[in-house]
């Protein structure tokens, strides 16, 4: 069995030259002989931005760049051909393809429509006015540009029960539609979260659950794609996930990875919606995210022994998809939190070497955000996919025993003696630690494989040696 990797396949500043779907075709094989297992690619469908529209303002889900809409026919990303030829390069490289599922809201309406509405009064969403406004809201979805291919089906006021548009008084606010009220099991942030841009689908509308599940069985009938990442689940009612990720693997006839972006830096928050959901897919870790940016920021009052104290991956790794930064936490999004510099190669050293967790690389890591001056995080993350995918094998043994030093090792498989590691990080001066790699290495020489600590250690007779590491540093030991 070879360690499962995968990797999230763009940024958010990447240039919006239609040239991603053909540049991964060409890497596809450099990135399964690097280690990656499988790439969670954009949203490939036409955003209302057109072909600047990094994907999340959705327009029209069947337009996957090839209809001329929003001003373009190719996404931001490239043609339906190009982004379909993608996924057969990557699938025949042995790499699994998940795409982005973006279903919360819909923007850039082709016709306006004259409502009643209550507006919010502020940002608690339960804050409701009592008096009755008549706005005209863009909640008509014609789709002239593609015709009714695929699907006849137009989206109007009765398929959504939130806008944040009256174009009438030209006025930005969030209003809830007549006869509607928000979803229920949603994310208790702002008094309850269904609604967060666009005109909000309405999850409790019949024509909008079939129409959605007759979307996904053509979208995987078109694209024969591995699995999904949903965005932004916690604004969509807990049940609509529950029966729609279950109806697309028995549709395909085979389980579908599924990992959704609940983002809430409270485990209990992912837990209750693992739950909810009857445990039919994974979350990404956001808390192990927050913790890895506090030891980034104070490395002098960052506990290394917490590092994985209220995660997921901890209470549940088989449902943990863990990862160091991604679109939303890089610089100047609204979610920024980007580990720092220094810390990158640490963190990405806990998610790809530990046998816990389904670790995500981000592009930004591996390739760097030059809009942005962000430097790729090089040889140290090379490395690391290397290492995970040769070495980080076998009983994992824990020694998060010091404030400003931890460590972990992997025995390896028991037929093979060339697998195994010792990882040993330090937040503050050099130093060494003492850890155990099983008796089969007694008597082999390991060298550290980041080159950080150029040295050769011997493992005595009961399988401990003493593992060195540099100041604000990580060294990975394995056999010579």
């Amino acid at each position: 069995m070879i360690n499962g990797t995968l990797m999230q396949y763009f940024e958010w500043y990447l240039p919006a030259d239609g040239s991603l779907w053909k540049q991964l075709a060409e890497k596809a094989q450099t990135l399964s002989e690097s280690g990656i297992t499988a790439l969670w690619l954009p949203p490939a469908y036409k955003d209302a931005n057109g072909a600047g529209g990094v994907g999340y303002a959705i327009y029209d889900l069947y337009d996957l760049g090839e209809f001329n809409q929003k001003g373009c026919v190719a996404t931001k990303y490239g043609t339906r051909d190009e982004y379909l030829a993608a996924i057969k390069a990557c699938q025949k490289a042995g790499i699994d393809v998940y795409a982005d599922i973006v279903l919360n809201h819909k923007t850039g309406a082709d016709e306006p429509e004259t409502l009643n509405a209550y507006e919010c009064t502020g940002f608690n969403r339960d804050q409701i006015s009592p008096h009755k406004s008549t706005i005209t809201a863009w909640t008509r979805f014609t789709f002239p540009g593609r015709g009714g291919k695929y699907s006849d089906f137009i989206w109007n006021a009765k398929h959504f029960d939130g806008v944040d548009w009256d174009n009438t008084a030209h006025k930005n606010s969030i209003y809830l539609l007549e006869g509607k009220s928000w979803e229920e099991n949603v994310d208790e942030e702002n008094g309850n979260y269904d609604y967060l841009m666009g005109a909000d689908l309405d999850f409790g509308n019949e024509e909008v659950l079939e129409e959605l599940k007759k979307w996904g069985k053509w979208y995987y009938d078109t694209t024969g794609v591995n699995g999904f990442r949903l965005d932004a689940v916690k604004h969509i009612k807990s049940e609509f996930y529950r029966d729609w990720v279950p109806a697309m693997s028995a549709h395909a006839g085979k389980e579908l990875f599924t990992v959704g972006e609940y983002w809430h830096h409270n485990l209990n928050a992912l837990k209750e919606y693992l739950a909810e959901t009857g445990y039919c897919l994974s979350l990404f870790d956001v808390p192990l995210h927050y913790n890895f940016h506090r030891a980034s920021c104070d490395p002098d009052g960052f506990d290394l022994r917490r590092l994985f104290d209220n995660t997921l991956v901890a209470c549940d790794p088989m449902h943990a998809v863990t990862f160091v930064d991604n679109h939303d936490t890089q610089p100047d999004q609204a979610l920024c939190s980007f580990v720092a510099e220094w810390f990158k190669p640490l963190a990405y050293a806990m998610i790809l070497l530990r046998e816990s967790g389904y670790p995500c690389v981000f592009y930004g890591d591996y390739y760097g955000i030059p809009t942005h001056g962000v430097k790729p995080v090089g040889k140290p993350l090379t490395n690391m996919l290397s290492l995970r995918r040769t070495h980080a094998y076998g009983k994992q043994h824990e020694y998060f025993d010091d404030f400003r030093c931890v460590g972990f090792t992997r025995e390896g498989n028991p037929d093979n003696s060339e697998t195994g590691l010792a990882c040993i990080i330090s937040s503050g001066s050099a130093t060494s630690k003492r850890m155990y790699v099983g008796t089969q290495h007694a008597g082999q020489k390991f060298f550290d494989a980041t080159w950080n600590v150029r040295r050769i250690i011997t493992i005595d007779n009961t399988g401990h040696a003493d593992f060195p590491v540099n100041a604000k540093s990580v060294s990975v030991w394995i056999p010579i």
